[in-house]
C-alpha cells in the first residue's frame, strides 16, 4: 500500500519503500521509513506513517537533498532539513490536499515522542525543536516553555519570519545559516545576553546536557537567578527590534504570554520596599535657573505661538452680561443710555484646550546615562516651563528600579521555604520612583535632579504615573513618556516585561487618558504607543516633544 501511495505522488513507477534502522531517508528509486514499534497495545499509528512517506515524498520530489547531505553543521543540517520539511510539504499540500491530514498525524507523533524525551535532550535539540514547532505553527506544551528558549527564539523571530517563505532549498540553507549565526552571537553576548548561561558551542553543539540530567531546571535557575551573569540587562537594539519582529502571518503563533486568555502582568514578589521620593522644590534653584534659561532658548517661539492660538481661541468663549467678572467694554455704552443697566460685565468659560492635566513620564535607566539624561532633563524643564507659563497642571516623574537587599533576602526566605515564585517577575528589584514637580506646586526647581537610576521596568511604572493623573480633575489627560527602549529589569523575562506594558496601555487608555510614546533615538515606543513620535537626533528632542504636545493640546475633542 504505501509503495503503491509513493509511486502515486512521486509520478515515478520504479519506486520502492522499505524499512530500515536508519531511516528515514531519501534514495534515488528508494524510499526508507524507519522501523516503527508498535504501541502498548501492539497497534501501528498508520496515519502517522502514511505521513512518514508523505513527508519522505516531498523531500524526494521538491528538494535538493544533496544541498543539506553535504552540511558541516550538524546543527545547521537538522536545521535546514525543519525549513525545507515546512517548505516542501506546503508544495505537496498544494498538489495533494488530504496529505495535510496525514503529514498532521506524524507531527502529532513527533510531539508525543518529543515531550517522553524531553527531560534527556540537549539544549540544542530543544531549540531545533522550538524553531520546528515555530515553522509548523504549533504551540508548544508547558514543559517546553522554559524562558530560555522563549527569550531566544523571539529574539530569531525575524530570521524564522523570512525562512518561512524560503523558496528552494538553497534559501534554507542560508536560513539555517543565519539563525544559527544568530544565536551564537547572542550566547557569546555580541548581539545581547542570552536567558541562559552557556558558552556558544556548548549551547549549540553539546550532545548531552552537562550536570543536570532534566536539562530544563538549569535554563530555569539561570534566567531566575538575579547573580547569573547571563540575565538580559539591557536588550540591544538589533535584539529588542527581533523580539517585536511581527508580520500578517507570525512565525510564533503560540500564546507565550498569556494566562486564561487575559494578558500575563509582570507581578512584583512584594510591593513593601518600593520608594516613592518626592524632590518637588529641593532642587538646586541656581541650577534650575540655568537649565530654565536653556529651555526657553529652546521653545520660546513655539510657547509663543502656542500662547496666540490659545488666546484667540478663548476670544470666542466669554460669558457675557454678568453682574461681576471683567468690564466688558461694548457693554459700557449700555451704562450711559441706561442709567439702571446691572450687567456690564463677562466671565472667560474654561475652553477645552486649556482644561487639560499633563504628565511627563521620564524612563531614568542606565542606558539613559550622558547626552540623554541630560536632554531628557532639558525637555522636562522646557515642557514644565512653557506649560506653567500656559496655565495648564503639569507634573513631572521619574522611575526605575534597583536591587534590594531586603527584598533579595525575602526572596531567597521564600525560595527556601519552597515557595513557587514562578509567578513573579520582579523579586529582587524595588521600585525607585521619584517625582520633580507635582501637580499642587509651582515650584519646578526639582527637574535639575533629574538623573539615571539602573533598570526600566514601564509597566508598573506607567500605572503608578496613570493613576497620579487620573486623580486629576481635568476635561483631557494627557501622559507623555520619555523612554530610549524596551522594558527591562534585572530579573524580569522580557517577553512578560512588554506584554505587560501593552495591557496597561490598553487598560489606561480605556480611562479616557492620551498617551504619548516618546522615543530616544530607539523606535522600541512605535511597538506600544499608538501615539508616537522616535527622536532621531537628541538635540531636537525639546523641540519636537513640544510641537507634538502643542498639536494634541490644540486636538478638539468630539
Amino acid at each position: 500500500m504505501l509503495g503503491k501511495i509513493a509511486r502515486v505522488l512521486t509520478g515515478r513507477y520504479g519506486v520502492t519503500v522499505s524499512f530500515d534502522t536508519s531511516g528515514p531517508r531519501v534514495e534515488r528509486d528508494r524510499i526508507v521509513l524507519p522501523e516503527i514499534a508498535p504501541d502498548a497495545a501492539g497497534a501501528i499509528d498508520l496515519d502517522a506513517l502514511t505521513g512518514q512517506l508523505d513527508l519522505l515524498v516531498a523531500r524526494s520530489k521538491y528538494s535538493t537533498n544533496s544541498e543539506i547531505s553535504v552540511l558541516d553543521s550538524d546543527v545547521t543540517r537538522q536545521i535546514a532539513q525543519a525549513i525545507e520539511d515546512r517548505r516542501v510539504c506546503e508544495r505537496l499540500f498544494n498538489d495533494y490536499p488530504g496529505a495535510r491530514r496525514f503529514v498532521g498525524k506524524l507531527r502529532e507523533q513527533t510531539g508525543r515522542n518529543t515531550h517522553a524525551r524531553w527531560p534527556t535532550l540537549a539544549w540544542r535539540d530543544k531549540l531545533i525543536w522550538f524553531i520546528e514547532r515555530a515553522l509548523w505553527d504549533e504551540a508548544p506544551d508547558v514543559t517546553e516553555r522554559t524562558p530560555a528558549l522563549i527569550a531566544t527564539l523571539g529574539a530569531v523571530s525575524e530570521l524564522l519570519q523570512t525562512t518561512r517563505a524560503s523558496r528552494s532549498t538553497a534559501e534554507s540553507v542560508a536560513g539555517a545559516r543565519a539563525l544559527v549565526g544568530r544565536i551564537r552571537s547572542l550566547a557569546a553576548g555580541d548581539v545581547n545576553t542570552m536567558m541562559f548561561s552557556a558558552d556558544a558551542d556548548e549551547a549549540l553543539d553539546a550532545e548531552q546536557v552537562s550536570g543536570d540530567p532534566d536539562g530544563a531546571s538549569q535554563e530555569i535557575s539561570d534566567a531566575a537567578s538575579p547573580d547569573a551573569a547571563s540575565i538580559a540587562q539591557a536588550p540591544s537594539d538589533a535584539s529588542a527590534e527581533a523580539l517585536e519582529a511581527s508580520s500578517p502571518t507570525p512565525p510564533m503563533t503560540f500564546d507565550i504570554d498569556m494566562i486564561d486568555g487575559r494578558p500575563r502582568l509582570s507581578i512584583p514578589l512584594t510591593t513593601e520596599f518600593d520608594l516613592i521620593t518626592d524632590l518637588t522644590g529641593l532642587g538646586d534653584a541656581a541650577a534650575w535657573r540655568n537649565l530654565r534659561a536653556l529651555a526657553r532658548a529652546e521653545t520660546a517661539p513655539l510657547t509663543a505661538r502656542l500662547e496666540r492660538v490659545l488666546k484667540a481661541d478663548e476670544q470666542t468663549h466669554w460669558k457675557r452680561e454678568q453682574e461681576r467678572g471683567e468690564i466688558d467694554r461694548p457693554a459700557l455704552a449700555k451704562l450711559v443710555v441706561s442709567p439702571g443697566y446691572r450687567t456690564p460685565f463677562r466671565v472667560k468659560r474654561t475652553t477645552e484646550g486649556r482644561d487639560a492635566a499633563v504628565t511627563l513620564l521620564i524612563d531614568r535607566s542606565g542606558s539613559m546615562a550622558g547626552a540623554k539624561i541630560a536632554l531628557a532633563r532639558l525637555c522636562a524643564a522646557s515642557l514644565c516651563d512653557a506649560l506653567m507659563q500656559l496655565s495648564f497642571k503639569c507634573e513631572v516623574l521619574g522611575y526605575s528600579s534597583v536591587e534590594s537587599p531586603e527584598m533579595r533576602a525575602l526572596y531567597e526566605q521564600k525560595l527556601a521555604e519552597g515557595v513557587d515564585l514562578n509567578r513573579f517577575n520582579r523579586r529582587v528589584e524595588r521600585l525607585d520612583l521619584q517625582i520633580y514637580k507635582r501637580f499642587a506646586s509651582n515650584n519646578p526647581a526639582g527637574l535639575s535632579a533629574i538623573d539615571c537610576g539602573h533598570e526600566n521596568p514601564d509597566g508598573e511604572a506607567l500605572a503608578w504615573a496613570a493613576e497620579r493623573l487620573a486623580a486629576q480633575r481635568a476635561g483631557r489627560r494627557i501622559l507623555m513618556v520619555l523612554s530610549d527602549g524596551y522594558p527591562a529589569t534585572g530579573d524580569g523575562h522580557p517577553v512578560i516585561l512588554r506584554t505587560d506594558l501593552r495591557a496597561r496601555i490598553d487598560e489606561i487608555a480605556s480611562w479616557g487618558i492620551e498617551l504619548i510614546g516618546i522615543g530616544l533615538l530607539d523606535d522600541a515606543v512605535e511597538k506600544f504607543y499608538a501615539h508616537n513620535i522616535v527622536v532621531r537626533k537628541l538635540d531636537e528632542l525639546p523641540t519636537m516633544a513640544f510641537t507634538v504636545l502643542s498639536e494634541l493640546l490644540l486636538k478638539r475633542v468630539n
